[in-house]
Protein backbone atom coordinates (compact mmCIF):
# COMPACT_ATOMS: atom_id res chain seq x y z
CA UNK A 1 0.00 0.00 0.00
CA UNK A 2 1.31 3.47 -0.53
CA UNK A 3 0.76 4.91 3.06
CA UNK A 4 3.12 1.97 4.21
CA UNK A 5 5.69 2.57 1.61
CA UNK A 6 5.34 6.45 2.72
CA UNK A 7 5.28 5.71 6.11
CA UNK A 8 8.66 3.84 5.61
CA UNK A 9 10.40 6.61 3.83
CA UNK A 10 9.65 8.60 6.71
CA UNK A 11 11.11 7.01 9.41
CA UNK A 12 13.78 6.68 7.97
CA UNK A 13 14.40 10.10 6.90
CA UNK A 14 13.74 10.40 11.38
CA UNK A 15 16.10 7.85 11.71
CA UNK A 16 18.88 9.66 9.51
CA UNK A 17 17.86 12.96 11.45
CA UNK A 18 18.62 11.70 14.91
CA UNK A 19 21.53 9.84 13.41
CA UNK A 20 22.80 13.36 11.99
CA UNK A 21 22.22 15.07 15.13
CA UNK A 22 24.00 12.61 17.32
CA UNK A 23 27.09 13.06 15.12
CA UNK A 24 26.84 16.60 15.06
CA UNK A 25 26.72 17.24 18.78
CA UNK A 26 29.35 14.78 19.25
CA UNK A 27 31.70 16.53 16.85
CA UNK A 28 30.71 20.04 18.47
CA UNK A 29 31.46 18.52 21.63
CA UNK A 30 34.98 17.36 20.04
CA UNK A 31 36.01 20.88 18.69
CA UNK A 32 34.79 22.39 22.20
CA UNK A 33 36.84 19.94 24.44
CA UNK A 34 39.96 21.01 22.31
CA UNK A 35 39.51 25.05 21.99
CA UNK A 36 38.94 25.14 25.64
CA UNK A 37 41.98 22.79 26.90
CA UNK A 38 44.60 25.31 24.36
CA UNK A 39 42.23 28.29 26.29
CA UNK A 40 43.24 26.87 29.55
CA UNK A 41 47.19 26.73 28.48
CA UNK A 42 47.17 29.78 27.32
CA UNK A 43 45.63 31.62 30.65
CA UNK A 44 47.21 29.23 33.44
CA UNK A 45 50.66 30.98 32.96
CA UNK A 46 51.47 31.57 36.72
CA UNK A 47 54.38 33.11 36.25
CA UNK A 48 54.36 36.58 34.11
CA UNK A 49 57.71 36.56 33.78
CA UNK A 50 57.79 33.68 32.00
CA UNK A 51 55.95 34.30 28.79
CA UNK A 52 53.60 31.71 27.24
CA UNK A 53 54.29 30.38 23.73
CA UNK A 54 50.81 30.99 22.12
CA UNK A 55 51.55 30.51 18.35
CA UNK A 56 52.80 26.50 19.48
CA UNK A 57 49.23 26.03 21.58
CA UNK A 58 47.47 27.72 18.63
CA UNK A 59 49.53 25.44 16.22
CA UNK A 60 49.04 22.24 18.12
CA UNK A 61 45.27 23.21 18.17
CA UNK A 62 44.83 23.29 14.39
CA UNK A 63 46.45 20.04 14.17
CA UNK A 64 44.09 18.33 16.22
CA UNK A 65 41.23 20.00 14.83
CA UNK A 66 42.34 19.13 11.27
CA UNK A 67 42.56 15.40 12.96
CA UNK A 68 39.05 15.52 14.53
CA UNK A 69 37.78 17.09 10.65
CA UNK A 70 35.15 18.37 11.82
CA UNK A 71 33.67 19.93 8.68
CA UNK A 72 33.98 16.31 6.64
CA UNK A 73 32.19 14.71 9.40
CA UNK A 74 29.28 17.52 9.37
CA UNK A 75 29.24 17.48 5.70
CA UNK A 76 28.72 13.38 5.67
CA UNK A 77 26.38 13.21 8.03
CA UNK A 78 24.29 15.81 6.82
CA UNK A 79 24.89 14.41 2.97
CA UNK A 80 22.89 11.24 3.85
CA UNK A 81 20.40 13.03 5.60
CA UNK A 82 19.68 15.57 2.43
CA UNK A 83 20.17 12.48 0.15
CA UNK A 84 16.95 10.74 2.43
CA UNK A 85 14.78 13.53 2.42
CA UNK A 86 14.83 14.40 -1.30
CA UNK A 87 14.32 10.91 -1.76
CA UNK A 88 11.01 11.31 0.35
CA UNK A 89 9.91 14.33 -0.82
CA UNK A 90 10.19 12.75 -4.52
CA UNK A 91 8.14 9.59 -2.99
CA UNK A 92 5.30 11.98 -1.83
CA UNK A 93 4.82 13.78 -5.30
CA UNK A 94 4.56 10.24 -7.06
CA UNK A 95 2.47 8.91 -4.07
CA UNK A 96 0.03 11.71 -3.35
CA UNK A 97 -1.54 13.70 -6.35
CA UNK A 98 -1.87 17.53 -5.01
CA UNK A 99 -5.16 18.09 -7.55
CA UNK A 100 -7.39 16.28 -6.09
CA UNK A 101 -9.84 17.86 -8.42
CA UNK A 102 -9.29 15.88 -11.37
CA UNK A 103 -11.78 13.44 -9.57
CA UNK A 104 -14.55 15.59 -8.65
CA UNK A 105 -17.64 15.20 -10.53
CA UNK A 106 -20.66 18.16 -11.20
CA UNK A 107 -23.24 16.97 -9.24
CA UNK A 108 -26.10 19.19 -8.14
CA UNK A 109 -26.39 18.81 -4.91
CA UNK A 110 -29.17 19.74 -2.86
CA UNK A 111 -27.25 22.93 -0.56
CA UNK A 112 -30.54 22.53 2.02
CA UNK A 113 -29.42 18.83 3.20
CA UNK A 114 -26.17 19.65 2.65
CA UNK A 115 -26.23 22.52 5.25
CA UNK A 116 -28.10 20.17 7.34
CA UNK A 117 -25.55 17.44 7.82
CA UNK A 118 -22.75 20.46 8.45
CA UNK A 119 -25.23 21.81 11.30
CA UNK A 120 -25.83 18.59 12.28
CA UNK A 121 -22.26 17.16 12.34
CA UNK A 122 -21.45 20.42 14.55
CA UNK A 123 -24.14 20.22 17.08
CA UNK A 124 -23.38 16.43 17.70
CA UNK A 125 -20.09 17.25 17.87
CA UNK A 126 -20.82 20.11 20.88
CA UNK A 127 -19.90 22.72 18.63
CA UNK A 128 -23.01 24.96 19.55
CA UNK A 129 -21.91 28.33 18.87
CA UNK A 130 -20.30 27.06 14.85
CA UNK A 131 -23.74 25.55 14.36
CA UNK A 132 -25.75 28.71 15.54
CA UNK A 133 -23.39 30.65 13.35
CA UNK A 134 -24.25 28.22 10.27
CA UNK A 135 -27.93 27.95 10.82
CA UNK A 136 -28.13 32.08 10.89
CA UNK A 137 -26.33 32.01 7.95
CA UNK A 138 -27.58 29.53 5.53
CA UNK A 139 -31.05 30.17 6.97
CA UNK A 140 -32.18 26.91 8.06
CA UNK A 141 -33.89 27.60 11.71
CA UNK A 142 -35.79 24.73 11.62
CA UNK A 143 -32.22 23.10 12.81
CA UNK A 144 -32.10 24.07 15.73
CA UNK A 145 -34.60 21.72 16.66
CA UNK A 146 -31.85 19.42 16.73
CA UNK A 147 -29.13 21.56 19.42
CA UNK A 148 -31.85 21.40 21.64
CA UNK A 149 -31.82 17.28 21.62
CA UNK A 150 -27.66 17.57 21.48
CA UNK A 151 -27.80 19.55 24.23
CA UNK A 152 -28.97 17.12 26.24
CA UNK A 153 -27.27 14.46 24.86
CA UNK A 154 -23.90 16.30 26.16
CA UNK A 155 -25.47 17.90 29.31
CA UNK A 156 -25.30 14.07 30.48
CA UNK A 157 -22.08 12.98 28.68
CA UNK A 158 -20.63 16.11 30.76
CA UNK A 159 -21.90 15.06 34.20
CA UNK A 160 -20.39 11.41 33.29
CA UNK A 161 -17.22 13.06 33.05
CA UNK A 162 -17.21 14.15 36.47
CA UNK A 163 -18.86 10.56 37.68
CA UNK A 164 -22.05 11.91 37.72
CA UNK A 165 -24.35 9.42 36.51
CA UNK A 166 -27.99 10.78 38.50
CA UNK A 167 -28.76 12.68 34.86
CA UNK A 168 -27.94 10.01 32.63
CA UNK A 169 -30.06 7.34 34.86
CA UNK A 170 -33.14 9.60 34.89
CA UNK A 171 -32.76 9.88 31.14
CA UNK A 172 -32.76 6.16 30.83
CA UNK A 173 -35.65 5.93 32.63
CA UNK A 174 -37.94 8.69 31.46
CA UNK A 175 -37.09 6.97 27.84
CA UNK A 176 -37.47 3.51 28.86
CA UNK A 177 -40.25 2.13 27.01
CA UNK A 178 -38.63 3.74 23.88
CA UNK A 179 -35.03 1.76 24.17
CA UNK A 180 -34.80 -0.99 22.87
CA UNK A 181 -33.00 -3.82 24.87
CA UNK A 182 -29.37 -2.06 24.62
CA UNK A 183 -30.94 0.61 26.49
CA UNK A 184 -31.36 -1.98 29.87
CA UNK A 185 -27.87 -2.62 29.57
CA UNK A 186 -27.02 0.38 29.26
CA UNK A 187 -29.13 0.88 32.24
CA UNK A 188 -26.77 -1.86 34.10
CA UNK A 189 -23.52 -0.35 33.31
CA UNK A 190 -24.08 2.64 34.64
CA UNK A 191 -25.51 1.37 37.97
CA UNK A 192 -22.78 -1.06 37.67
CA UNK A 193 -20.27 2.03 37.63
CA UNK A 194 -22.19 4.30 40.19
CA UNK A 195 -21.87 0.65 42.86
CA UNK A 196 -17.93 1.13 42.04
CA UNK A 197 -17.50 4.32 42.25
CA UNK A 198 -19.25 4.08 46.12
CA UNK A 199 -16.96 1.44 46.67
CA UNK A 200 -13.81 3.99 45.59
CA UNK A 201 -14.70 6.82 47.18
CA UNK A 202 -16.39 5.79 50.47
CA UNK A 203 -14.58 1.46 51.28
CA UNK A 204 -15.29 2.60 54.96
CA UNK A 205 -19.26 2.67 54.11
CA UNK A 206 -19.78 -0.80 52.56
CA UNK A 207 -23.35 -0.28 53.91
CA UNK A 208 -24.19 2.30 51.31
CA UNK A 209 -22.89 0.10 48.31
CA UNK A 210 -24.81 -2.77 49.65
CA UNK A 211 -28.24 -0.73 50.33
CA UNK A 212 -27.47 1.05 46.91
CA UNK A 213 -26.85 -2.75 45.19
CA UNK A 214 -29.84 -4.06 46.69
CA UNK A 215 -32.29 -1.23 45.57
CA UNK A 216 -30.93 -0.55 41.69
CA UNK A 217 -28.86 -4.18 40.68
CA UNK A 218 -31.35 -6.30 42.69
CA UNK A 219 -33.97 -6.26 39.21
CA UNK A 220 -31.00 -7.60 37.13
CA UNK A 221 -30.16 -10.38 39.85
CA UNK A 222 -32.92 -12.60 39.06
CA UNK A 223 -33.19 -16.24 38.34
CA UNK A 224 -33.84 -16.00 34.58
CA UNK A 225 -31.89 -12.40 34.19
CA UNK A 226 -29.09 -13.00 32.03
CA UNK A 227 -26.90 -10.83 33.63
CA UNK A 228 -27.51 -12.56 36.95
CA UNK A 229 -23.50 -13.90 37.05
CA UNK A 230 -22.40 -10.46 36.75
CA UNK A 231 -24.48 -8.79 39.64
CA UNK A 232 -23.03 -11.95 41.67
CA UNK A 233 -19.21 -11.07 40.91
CA UNK A 234 -20.32 -7.07 41.97
CA UNK A 235 -20.73 -8.66 45.29
CA UNK A 236 -17.48 -10.02 45.14
CA UNK A 237 -16.54 -6.69 44.92
CA UNK A 238 -17.65 -5.86 48.62
CA UNK A 239 -14.80 -7.75 50.18
CA UNK A 240 -12.34 -5.66 48.68
CA UNK A 241 -13.53 -2.15 49.10
CA UNK A 242 -10.72 0.61 48.51
CA UNK A 243 -7.84 -1.99 46.98
CA UNK A 244 -10.36 -3.17 44.20
CA UNK A 245 -7.62 -2.64 41.73
CA UNK A 246 -5.51 -5.52 43.03
CA UNK A 247 -8.73 -7.85 43.73
CA UNK A 248 -9.79 -10.61 41.39
CA UNK A 249 -12.15 -7.96 40.24
CA UNK A 250 -9.69 -5.73 39.17
CA UNK A 251 -11.02 -5.35 35.75
CA UNK A 252 -13.75 -3.49 37.41
CA UNK A 253 -12.08 -1.13 38.31
CA UNK A 254 -10.67 -0.12 34.62
CA UNK A 255 -11.28 3.15 33.73
CA UNK A 256 -12.41 2.22 30.04
CA UNK A 257 -15.81 1.20 31.68
CA UNK A 258 -16.38 4.86 31.92
CA UNK A 259 -15.48 5.82 28.43
CA UNK A 260 -17.46 2.63 26.96
CA UNK A 261 -20.88 3.51 28.92
CA UNK A 262 -20.81 7.27 26.91
CA UNK A 263 -20.08 6.00 23.98
CA UNK A 264 -22.68 3.27 24.66
CA UNK A 265 -25.14 6.49 25.53
CA UNK A 266 -24.35 8.26 22.43
CA UNK A 267 -25.67 5.11 20.59
CA UNK A 268 -28.54 5.26 22.42
CA UNK A 269 -29.44 8.79 22.67
CA UNK A 270 -28.84 8.82 18.47
CA UNK A 271 -30.94 6.05 17.86
CA UNK A 272 -33.76 7.73 19.71
CA UNK A 273 -33.43 10.46 18.21
CA UNK A 274 -33.36 7.89 14.52
CA UNK A 275 -30.06 8.99 13.84
CA UNK A 276 -27.03 7.02 13.17
CA UNK A 277 -23.88 6.47 16.25
CA UNK A 278 -21.18 7.99 13.80
CA UNK A 279 -22.19 11.50 12.33
CA UNK A 280 -23.22 11.13 8.96
CA UNK A 281 -20.85 13.64 7.41
CA UNK A 282 -17.63 12.30 9.32
CA UNK A 283 -18.50 8.77 7.27
CA UNK A 284 -19.41 10.39 3.89
CA UNK A 285 -16.21 12.48 4.38
CA UNK A 286 -14.20 9.26 5.29
CA UNK A 287 -15.68 6.93 2.29
CA UNK A 288 -14.42 9.42 0.21
CA UNK A 289 -10.81 9.31 1.82
CA UNK A 290 -10.92 5.87 1.28
CA UNK A 291 -12.07 6.10 -2.27
CA UNK A 292 -10.26 9.06 -3.56
CA UNK A 293 -7.11 7.01 -4.85
CA UNK A 294 -8.96 4.50 -7.06
CA UNK A 295 -11.37 7.87 -8.23
CA UNK A 296 -7.67 9.51 -8.96
CA UNK A 297 -6.31 6.71 -11.33
CA UNK A 298 -9.65 6.72 -13.00
CA UNK A 299 -9.50 9.89 -13.71
CA UNK A 300 -5.58 9.87 -15.44
CA UNK A 301 -6.48 6.57 -17.31
CA UNK A 302 -9.13 7.92 -18.85
CA UNK A 303 -8.02 11.12 -19.45
CA UNK A 304 -5.08 9.14 -21.37
CA UNK A 305 -7.41 7.87 -23.66
CA UNK A 306 -9.90 11.13 -24.24
CA UNK A 307 -12.82 9.89 -22.43
CA UNK A 308 -14.62 11.93 -20.34
CA UNK A 309 -15.32 9.94 -17.16
CA UNK A 310 -17.32 12.41 -15.25
CA UNK A 311 -19.98 12.07 -18.22
CA UNK A 312 -20.48 8.37 -17.54
CA UNK A 313 -23.40 7.38 -15.47
CA UNK A 314 -21.58 4.73 -13.09
CA UNK A 315 -18.26 4.04 -12.55
CA UNK A 316 -16.17 1.23 -14.61
CA UNK A 317 -14.43 0.21 -12.08
CA UNK A 318 -15.33 -0.65 -8.17
CA UNK A 319 -14.37 1.21 -5.52
CA UNK A 320 -13.73 -0.85 -2.40
CA UNK A 321 -14.42 0.90 0.73
CA UNK A 322 -14.45 -0.99 4.46
CA UNK A 323 -16.75 -2.94 6.04
CA UNK A 324 -17.38 0.41 8.54
CA UNK A 325 -18.97 1.84 5.24
CA UNK A 326 -21.78 -1.25 4.76
CA UNK A 327 -25.14 -0.79 6.32
CA UNK A 328 -27.29 -2.26 4.30
CA UNK A 329 -27.33 -6.05 3.97
CA UNK A 330 -28.66 -5.85 -0.25
CA UNK A 331 -26.65 -7.35 -3.08
CA UNK A 332 -26.99 -5.16 -6.79
CA UNK A 333 -26.58 -7.89 -9.69
CA UNK A 334 -22.98 -7.01 -11.49
CA UNK A 335 -24.41 -7.89 -14.57
CA UNK A 336 -27.66 -6.66 -14.98
CA UNK A 337 -27.44 -3.88 -12.29
CA UNK A 338 -30.83 -4.97 -10.61
CA UNK A 339 -31.35 -5.46 -7.26
CA UNK A 340 -31.74 -8.52 -5.57
CA UNK A 341 -35.38 -9.38 -4.49
CA UNK A 342 -37.40 -12.53 -3.27
CA UNK A 343 -38.37 -12.96 -7.09
CA UNK A 344 -34.73 -12.48 -7.95
CA UNK A 345 -32.37 -13.68 -5.05
CA UNK A 346 -28.86 -13.78 -4.95
CA UNK A 347 -27.26 -16.85 -6.39
CA UNK A 348 -23.53 -17.98 -5.32
CA UNK A 349 -21.95 -20.54 -8.58
CA UNK A 350 -19.22 -23.42 -7.74
CA UNK A 351 -16.60 -20.42 -8.55
CA UNK A 352 -17.51 -18.28 -5.72
CA UNK A 353 -19.02 -15.81 -7.87
CA UNK A 354 -22.81 -14.24 -7.24
CA UNK A 355 -25.12 -13.09 -9.92
CA UNK A 356 -29.21 -12.27 -10.06
CA UNK A 357 -31.08 -15.49 -10.57
CA UNK A 358 -32.65 -13.70 -13.61
CA UNK A 359 -28.56 -12.96 -14.99
CA UNK A 360 -27.88 -16.90 -14.32
CA UNK A 361 -31.00 -18.13 -16.36
CA UNK A 362 -30.11 -15.75 -19.64
CA UNK A 363 -26.81 -16.91 -19.11
CA UNK A 364 -27.51 -20.15 -19.32
CA UNK A 365 -30.64 -19.92 -21.89
CA UNK A 366 -32.82 -21.06 -19.19
CA UNK A 367 -31.10 -23.86 -17.56
CA UNK A 368 -30.61 -25.80 -20.83
CA UNK A 369 -26.71 -25.39 -20.90
CA UNK A 370 -23.66 -24.90 -18.85
CA UNK A 371 -22.74 -21.02 -18.87
CA UNK A 372 -19.32 -19.22 -18.61
CA UNK A 373 -19.02 -17.11 -15.46
CA UNK A 374 -18.24 -13.27 -16.71
CA UNK A 375 -15.88 -12.88 -14.12
CA UNK A 376 -13.60 -15.83 -14.74
CA UNK A 377 -12.95 -18.90 -17.24
CA UNK A 378 -15.13 -21.48 -14.40
CA UNK A 379 -18.26 -22.58 -16.10
CA UNK A 380 -21.34 -23.77 -14.15
CA UNK A 381 -24.40 -25.14 -14.46
CA UNK A 382 -27.90 -23.81 -12.84
CA UNK A 383 -28.49 -26.94 -10.76
CA UNK A 384 -25.01 -26.03 -9.44
CA UNK A 385 -25.91 -22.71 -8.09
CA UNK A 386 -27.17 -22.05 -4.15
CA UNK A 387 -29.27 -19.25 -3.49
CA UNK A 388 -27.86 -16.66 -0.81
CA UNK A 389 -29.85 -15.39 2.09
CA UNK A 390 -28.39 -11.87 3.46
Amino acid sequence: MQLNSIKDAFERVVKKQKLSSSRSQEVIHQVGHEIEQALTQILSAQDPSVPVDKNSILTELRLKLSAVGPVQKLEGSHKELNLNLSKYTKLLERSLNPDISKAYRDVDFDYHIVNQLIANHLYRQGLFDLGDGLVDEAGEPEITIVKSQFTVMHQLLEAMKVKNLEPALSWIRANREQLNHNGLNLELKLHKLQFLEILRTSPANRRAAVTYAQTHLGPFASAASPHKGEVMKLMGCLMYAGRLDVSPYSEFSSPTHWAKAMEDLTGQFCSLLGQSYNSPLSMTMAAGFEGLPTLLKLANVMAAKKQEWQAMKQLPVPVELGKEFQFHSIFVCPVSRDQGSDENPPMLMPCLHVLCKQSIMKLSKSSTRTFKCPYCPAEASVAQCRQLHF
